[in-house]
């Protein structure tokens, strides 16, 4: 694989010669210190250089490109590791409607 296209901000960027698990650590590092500029090109043909904002919480898609010669999928592989991966849960620190209510369960 040889390009990833990243839909973010409801635009679409891509990432050449780099692996999936590759961008999803570089997201997930970035994230996890609170923010991060994940560089990517924007447009097609002479694509250029651009840069998204990584922080907790903003939603961000990494959507792999097969090549024309890898195989189909049949669509009973799984895209990710069988083993649980290391990873956070983004937990909210914003601004909240009701400060003095508690969550419901």
């Amino acid at each position: 694989m040889t390009r990833i296209d990243i839909s973010y901000g409801g635009q679409r960027y891509s990432v050449g010669n780099r692996t999936v698990e590759e961008l999803h650590r570089e997201i997930q590092e970035g994230a996890r210190t609170g923010q991060h500029w994940l560089a990517v090109n924007d447009g097609e043909g002479s694509a250029s250089p651009a840069y998204l904002f990584i922080t907790p919480g903003v939603p961000i898609a990494v959507i792999p490109v097969p090549e024309p010669h890898d195989p189909p999928s049949e669509g009973n592989g799984t895209p990710f590791p069988e083993s649980e991966p290391e990873g956070f849960s983004p937990l909210w620190n914003g601004p909240t409607i009701h400060p003095g209510r508690s969550p419901r369960l």
